[in-house]
Protein backbone atom coordinates (compact mmCIF):
# COMPACT_ATOMS: atom_id res chain seq x y z
CA UNK A 1 0.00 0.00 0.00
CA UNK A 2 1.14 3.59 -1.05
CA UNK A 3 1.89 6.04 2.18
CA UNK A 4 0.09 9.29 1.95
CA UNK A 5 3.54 11.01 2.27
CA UNK A 6 4.85 9.53 -1.01
CA UNK A 7 1.86 10.13 -2.48
CA UNK A 8 1.95 13.57 -1.06
CA UNK A 9 5.20 13.67 -3.00
CA UNK A 10 4.84 12.35 -6.69
CA UNK A 11 1.26 14.17 -6.88
CA UNK A 12 2.74 17.69 -5.58
CA UNK A 13 5.10 18.02 -8.18
CA UNK A 14 3.28 16.38 -11.20
CA UNK A 15 -0.04 18.64 -10.87
CA UNK A 16 2.06 21.89 -11.30
CA UNK A 17 3.98 20.59 -14.53
CA UNK A 18 0.48 19.53 -15.80
CA UNK A 19 -1.22 22.87 -14.34
CA UNK A 20 -1.37 25.48 -17.46
CA UNK A 21 -2.48 29.12 -17.86
CA UNK A 22 -3.38 31.68 -20.29
CA UNK A 23 -0.11 33.09 -22.30
CA UNK A 24 -0.19 36.77 -22.30
CA UNK A 25 2.30 36.92 -25.26
CA UNK A 26 2.19 38.86 -28.70
CA UNK A 27 3.95 38.20 -31.42
CA UNK A 28 4.79 41.31 -33.00
CA UNK A 29 5.25 42.05 -36.80
CA UNK A 30 9.18 42.29 -36.18
CA UNK A 31 9.76 38.77 -34.45
CA UNK A 32 7.29 36.76 -37.07
CA UNK A 33 9.26 38.99 -39.83
CA UNK A 34 12.69 37.88 -38.13
CA UNK A 35 10.71 34.13 -37.16
CA UNK A 36 10.06 33.52 -41.30
CA UNK A 37 13.91 35.41 -41.92
CA UNK A 38 15.36 32.68 -39.95
CA UNK A 39 13.29 29.57 -41.52
CA UNK A 40 14.36 30.55 -44.47
CA UNK A 41 17.72 31.17 -43.96
CA UNK A 42 18.00 27.43 -42.68
CA UNK A 43 16.26 26.24 -45.99
CA UNK A 44 18.58 28.56 -48.45
CA UNK A 45 21.46 26.82 -46.52
CA UNK A 46 20.31 23.82 -46.58
CA UNK A 47 19.80 23.71 -50.45
CA UNK A 48 23.70 25.26 -50.79
CA UNK A 49 25.10 22.26 -48.76
CA UNK A 50 22.81 20.06 -51.57
CA UNK A 51 24.02 22.28 -54.42
CA UNK A 52 27.92 22.73 -53.16
CA UNK A 53 28.50 18.98 -51.42
CA UNK A 54 26.50 16.89 -53.82
CA UNK A 55 25.38 18.31 -57.34
CA UNK A 56 28.69 20.79 -57.69
CA UNK A 57 30.98 17.48 -57.54
CA UNK A 58 28.79 15.37 -59.78
CA UNK A 59 28.78 17.91 -62.21
CA UNK A 60 32.44 18.27 -62.33
CA UNK A 61 32.56 14.36 -62.64
CA UNK A 62 29.60 14.09 -65.39
CA UNK A 63 31.70 16.91 -67.59
CA UNK A 64 34.96 14.55 -66.90
CA UNK A 65 33.75 11.39 -68.48
CA UNK A 66 32.06 13.20 -71.05
CA UNK A 67 35.55 14.75 -72.00
CA UNK A 68 37.07 11.70 -71.61
CA UNK A 69 34.54 9.80 -73.80
CA UNK A 70 35.91 11.89 -77.13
Amino acid sequence: MIKASTLLKVSAPLSLLLYTSAASAYIGPGLGTGAMAAILGIFAGLMMLVVGVIWYPLKKLIRHLRAKKK
